[in-house]
């Protein structure tokens, strides 16, 4: 399933034209041993996973793309729906297949395999229907890319890349879930349509639990450089609480919104896991709200849990926590939030 019917042997009997079209040049030396060859493999070809990796071919983040999935007949169409479109995309190998072989040498593997969430249900219910699944998944991929860095979206997010790190064997710089990063978007996103900016001139961030537990870090956002809550202080504008728990309830309902509508989430989190993927194939060193292991940050001690916090992300993975001030209440939700995930996390028996 490697390669499309289409491939370079189209000459009498299988000859291989693409060693006769074109002369060698004499006196040639081996390519530079620093050039890299970047390899991404998405796990589940699903609405997520073909949002995920068409983004990431849009973007030419990887010179190749491996696709694996459980289903070879839909998975060998979209390998070549993707292939057809080579003549308007960067060249990027595109590879598929069932076996976890052709996952060989990967530098990141995005998992966005699991069941499908249905409209109203709770992400944290998806728990036990996509733990099974990740027994299947995780091993193999440690197998074959020991030095691979693992990107988990599959929901609910933060226990399955808790779950991926236990089977996995992995440093826990080289587990990470795509988290809040989307959440938080959506989150610039409402504040920006409220003040009519550039969503990118907005800095806001939602952090803790991808789901109903998540906390808005309403103080630390900003516009244009811009303390906001400060700055309604400073000139006296009065502003309820209320409104701001209302956009934090648009931030949490929306995907169930999209659900409901469309029958599931994939554009955005798409795109969000591109996102992801340059700042960490790039080493670009980027702030994101991630889930990580979060023991040892911001008073969460009680045991080893996945939850997002604000991450520098590069080559290595997770290189550090970023230590934001927060205050009294946003801590506390965050330690509630920890607390949710590990309540669910106890039944694993992991």
């Amino acid at each position: 399933m490697q390669k499309s019917a289409s491939a370079s042997s189209l000459g009498p009997g299988g000859l291989d034209l693409s060693n006769i079209f074109f002369k060698p040049i004499q006196n040639t030396s081996p390519p530079s041993p620093t050039k890299r060859h970047t390899k991404i493999s998405v796990i589940g070809v699903g609405n997520v996973g073909m949002a995920i990796a068409q983004t990431i071919l849009t973007q030419d983040l990887a010179d190749e793309i491996a696709l694996v999935d459980a289903q070879p007949a839909k998975l060998r169409g979209e390998m070549l729906d993707l292939q057809h479109a080579a003549a308007f995309l960067p060249r990027t190998k595109i590879i598929a297949s069932t076996d976890y072989s052709v996952t060989v040498g990967s530098d990141l593997c995005i998992v966005s395999a699991g069941a499908r969430q249905i409209a109203g249900e709770s992400r944290l219910n998806l728990l036990q229907r996509n733990v099974a699944l990740f027994r299947g998944i995780i091993p193999p991929l440690a197998k074959y890319s020991p030095g691979t860095i693992l990107m988990i979206v599959s929901n609910p997010v933060d226990v399955l890349t808790y779950v991926a790190w236990k089977l996995s064997g992995f440093p826990s710089n080289r587990v990470v879930g795509s988290g809040t990063n989307l959440d938080s978007s959506r989150f610039r996103f409402l504040i920006a349509d409220h003040l009519d900016v550039n969503a990118q001139d907005v800095q806001a961030s939602i952090i803790g639990e991808h789901g109903d537990s998540s906390v808005a870090l309403w103080s630390s956002i900003s516009v244009g450089g811009v303390p906001i809550l400060s700055f309604l202080e400073k000139q006296q504008i009065p502003y309820e609480k209320e409104t701001l728990e209302g956009i934090h309830k648009a931030v949490v309902d929306s995907a169930y919104e999209v659900i409901s509508l469309k029958g599931y989430t994939s554009w955005a989190i798409g795109y969000s896991a591109a996102n992801l993927a340059r700042s960490i194939l790039r080493d670009q060193r980027k702030i994101h709200p991630v889930s990580v292991l979060a023991k040892g940050f911001y008073g969460i001690d009680d045991g080893d849990v996945f939850l997002s916090l604000p991450t520098l992300l590069g080559r290595g993975g997770v290189l550090g926590v970023t230590n934001v001030n927060l205050t009294d209440e946003e801590a506390q939700r965050l330690r509630k939030s920890a607390q949710t995930i590990l309540k669910v996390q106890s039944q694993l028996g992991l």
